[in-house]
């Protein structure tokens, strides 16, 4: 796994894509930047084992490298399910089927936006609906509440926003000190906090369970969070 050193360079300082260099320390990059990271595959998997239903569709919607594409797999073993990996980065998309070559799963290029989904049983957004323009946000979990079957859930991790200036501020350092923590420098940080400013916009969990309810599902409820990180599960 390549080390994430991309913002120690001011070329890179400005603006955040997922092209091939992200690509290709994608993983190393989540990992350092996203506290409860590792914790939320590992509950994807079991949310799959509890909920994916024999012979359905399994969907992973914003795959990037496909680590939640693994834990749907290894969480719906021997129900007969189809896991779907759907992501519009080329590099992304290159690299995880490179990386998944063996595995039964598909990968597709595509704008989730547009990926049609049907007798669905478990969808997830890891880190994804963060990166999507605002006025997307309930026409996409609309379009994926349709396409679950009855019992289906969605599951949600998302970077959030706090009401309170005070307290949204001080869960922002927390997360900069964990990236300290895991070797990132204050200048990486700054220039990488620069680059996603325009890109990834946070909400607030009030605001994510509102548009779950907006979008259909009738309950949704917050499982896990760590400083201003977040997941949450929704069901049809």
């Amino acid at each position: 796994m390549s080390r994430d050193a991309i913002y120690t360079s001011e070329i890179h300082s400005n603006g955040f894509t997922f092209d091939d260099k992200v690509a290709s320390v994608f993983a190393d990059m989540i990992g350092r930047s996203v506290p409860g990271y590792g914790q939320t595959l590992q509950m994807v998997e079991l949310l799959a084992h509890q909920y994916a239903q024999h012979g359905s569709n399994l969907y992973d919607l914003g795959c990037s490298l496909g680590a939640a594409t693994m834990a749907l797999s290894r969480g719906a073993s021997g129900k007969s399910c189809s896991i779907i990996g759907v992501d519009n980065s080329p590099a992304m998309v290159e690299r995880c089927q490179e990386m998944l070559k063996e595995e039964a799963v598909t990968i597709c290029c595509q704008d989730i936006l547009e990926t049609d989904i049907k007798n669905g049983s478990v969808v997830v957004l890891n880190f994804v609906l963060q990166f999507v323009d605002k006025n997307e946000r309930l026409n996409l979990l609309r379009r994926i509440y349709q396409g679950l079957n009855p019992g289906g859930v969605l599951i949600l991790s998302e970077k959030i926003a706090f009401e309170d200036a005070d307290e949204n501020l001080r869960q922002i350092e927390l997360h900069e000190a964990f990236k300290r923590a895991q070797g990132y420098s204050d200048m990486e940080i700054s220039r990488k906090r620069t680059a996603l400013e325009d890109v990834l916009i946070p909400e607030t969990l009030q605001a994510h369970h509102a548009r779950l309810k907006q979008a259909g599902f009738s309950s949704s409820h917050t499982w896990f969070q760590c400083f201003n990180f977040a997941s949450m599960i929704a069901v049809k």
